[in-house]
């Protein structure tokens, strides 16, 4: 059993998106990032760095996991599944995860600091980090022009690039004209595990086409950026 404590963000859906995927049975521990749970002592036994998600593998002493893509790549070799064993293309779904962990996380993660969250509006910056989510899109639309998936098949390097940019008005990042990225991403939505994936923890399912819960949620999330 998995314990998984994770709240409704790009980066918790890497996770519950993973778990879905492999058929882990796991018991969701919701942390309500507004009240600054992930900041308590309990929960930084667990993470140090006081972010979600984190997981807790019963069957393996209580072990615990943070950083998203080191929880993707544990599960993946938990399973034997969604992450090759033969070096190249193992190489290949790891590079597309650090891609992402690296690229589109973050800089969708400034965009929606500056554009949604900050409450002062700084054109120069919000500009800078839309325009680099675009030219990160527009790499993986090229990647994604001689391959269906990011990899040679279907791996975790998927799940976590889409979780994010599944979530593009959010940033504010056009995705017009990238053909390939839109196949991939209807692709993607179509896989049932990854559509209850995102609806975990329950509270912020609809968020993404909710304007009234998207209002309430960068309200608190202005909250705790500026903190």
């Amino acid at each position: 059993m998995i314990d998984l404590y994770t709240a409704s963000t790009p980066n918790g859906h890497k996770a519950s998106c993973t778990l879905e995927e492999l058929g882990l049975a796991y018991t969701v521990h919701p942390i309500d990032l507004a009240k600054g749970e992930q900041k308590t002592d309990a929960f930084l036994a667990l993470n140090p760095n006081g972010r979600i998600p984190v997981i807790v593998d019963r069957e393996n002493d209580n072990l615990a996991v943070f950083e998203s893509g080191a929880i993707m790549v544990y599960l993946a070799e938990k399973t034997g599944r969604l992450l090759p064993t033969e070096a190249k293309a193992r190489a290949r779904v790891m590079a597309w995860l650090m891609f992402q962990m690296g690229g589109v996380g973050p800089m969708m993660g400034q965009a929606n600091v500056f554009f949604r969250y900050f409450p002062e509006k700084i054109p120069a910056a919000i500009e800078r980090y839309q325009n680099e989510c675009r030219r990160l899109f527009e790499v993986l639309d090229r990647q994604l022009a001689d391959s269906e998936w990011l990899g040679d098949d279907y791996s975790i390097a998927d799940i976590a690039n889409w979780c994010w940019v599944r979530t593009y008005k959010w940033s504010g990042v056009s995705r017009d004209g990238l053909e390939n990225l839109d196949r991939w991403l209807e692709a993607m939505k179509a896989r049932p595990a990854l559509r209850i994936g995102v609806t975990i923890p329950a509270a912020g399912a609809s968020l993404v086409n909710d304007d009234k819960r998207a209002q309430e949620f960068a309200s608190k999330a202005q909250g705790i950026v500026t903190r």
